[in-house]
């Protein structure tokens, strides 16, 4: 018998962090609703180092993270370096 996961929509993990890390610019992409790959532009990790970025987004997700969501993917820029790129 095939294990059951629950899946996630890409708005609805971009809807979560734009909740915990409110004017943010959030970009949610996944082929398979478990695995995503993220794009987050905040002016909250401004003076902030990429663990401490990461764990910001990690917060927003909860314990969503391991279970509907099994890998995530986070590119966390200041509106700063984004323009940059």
């Amino acid at each position: 018998m095939a294990s059951y996961r629950p899946c996630m929509h890409p708005e609805k993990v971009a809807e979560l962090i734009r909740a915990g890390l409110p004017g943010a610019l959030v970009v949610v992409q996944s082929e398979d609703q478990t695995h995503f790959a993220t794009r987050v532009v905040s002016e909250a990790f401004v003076g902030k180092r990429s663990i401490a970025r990461h764990q910001m987004v990690y917060r927003t997700l909860g314990e969503l993270v391991g279970r509907e969501i099994h890998a995530l993917s986070i590119e966390a820029l200041t509106p700063e370096e984004a323009e940059a790129r």
